[in-house]
């Protein structure tokens, strides 16, 4: 059975067109469409429910060193308050799932995960917790605002004085407050622009929602569904779990290298990537040349030679092109060489340029 998340309601209203994602009934797109949702973002302010993450608490003297232990980040030298991405690895070295880290105080943190995942993310933690920690799902308390775009702070400050807004990019403020709710502030994203994830009570998703979408009408603040959070996020190169990534790609095959530490006493997984040695295949960036729009699961050939297959691909609104990242043989291309796409039988050419795709200028 679907679930619903608390604005459910407001997607209805707002002329959501709702599809299944994660478990979730949810909206792809409003009726401004994709393209203008996206453009929306990079140009001014987008406003998206991702109330379907789930969210879970650590909590304990051992909490720190179960984090250490399940995730391949180093969560040693946080300060209160800061936030942490980190892969999640089997025994194997391939990857459970990826998510967020935030610490509140020595022996209380709040993660973040996947929505499909959650409950496979639970599960796993609590089958390798030691000592003396409790991990609980608390997915169904919170709900989760993204307000996302160049214009996305200036809607924020009308609504919460500055000590609820977090300084730094990875960093959130816990007892926050804004429009008179309680709230998580977090300085974070999944769109490659500036904003922030705010956190609350479900029962008060739809006032903060609506109080937002007043409060940003002057700066073109508009509603966003889940097909501008797919071509945002992939402009901005930033991996999918089940894209990118799954139970057999390793966070060094796809390039999330700077979030594995090697140099930490242990890890689950830790051993296999070091058996594994310098990863057999890389991530690439792909940006289309030839005719057509290059998808997920199309075999990438350099000349004759298959060397591996698109993850997520589509046509960005903002570039102005269709763009793909693949996973390939590490040794196969380089930046600046071009390779060809298997579209339904048809070759499209392609160009490997750097990720990501777009950055947004600071």
């Amino acid at each position: 059975m679907e679930l619903k998340t608390p604005l459910y309601d407001a997607h209805v209203k707002a002329g959501g067109k709702i599809v299944e994602f994660g478990g979730y009934l949810l909206p792809v797109q409003y009726e401004t469409g994709v393209i203008k949702e996206h453009m929306a973002v990079r140009t001014q302010a987008g406003l998206f429910d991702v109330s379907h993450m789930g969210e879970v608490l650590c909590e304990g003297k051992d909490a720190l060193a179960n984090l250490n232990q399940i995730l391949t980040n180093d969560f040693t030298n946080m300060v209160d308050g800061q936030a942490r991405y980190s892969p999640m690895c089997n025994e194997h070295g391939g990857t459970v799932d990826d998510l967020i880290v935030y610490k509140k105080s020595d022996e209380h943190y709040f993660i973040v995960v996947n929505a499909a995942n959650k409950d496979k993310d639970y599960q796993w933690m609590l089958r390798h917790q030691f000592g003396e920690v409790t991990f609980k799902d608390v997915s169904s308390e919170y709900a989760q605002l993204a307000l996302q775009g160049p214009k996305a702070m200036e809607i924020l400050k009308k609504m919460t004085s500055e000590e609820n807004i977090p300084e730094k990019y990875y960093h959130a403020v816990f007892d926050a407050e804004v429009a008179g709710i309680p709230c998580i502030v977090s300085k974070t994203g999944y769109t490659g622009e500036d904003g922030v994830e705010l956190y609350l009570a479900s029962e008060k998703a739809e006032e903060m929602w609506d109080t937002l979408l007043e409060a940003g009408k002057e700066e073109g603040l508009v509603p966003c569904g889940l097909g501008a959070r797919d071509t945002l996020r992939m402009e901005a190169a930033m991996p999918l779990y089940g894209h990118e990534m799954n139970d057999d790609i390793t966070p060094l095959e796809t390039g999330l290298k700077f979030a594995v530490k090697m140099a930490k006493n242990d890890f689950i997984g830790k051993s296999a990537l070091e058996e594994k040695g310098t990863p057999s295949i890389k991530r690439i960036g792909l940006k289309v040349t030839g005719r057509g729009i290059i998808r997920e699961h199309q075999d990438v050939y350099a000349g004759d030679r298959k060397i591996g297959h698109t993850t997520s691909g589509t046509h960005c609104p903002y570039l102005g092109y269709p763009i793909a990242m693949a996973l390939v043989d590490a040794d196969s291309v380089e930046i600046g060489d071009t390779v060809e796409a298997d579209v339904r039988g048809r070759r499209v050419a392609a160009e490997v340029v750097a990720l990501p795709f777009y950055k947004r200028e600071k």
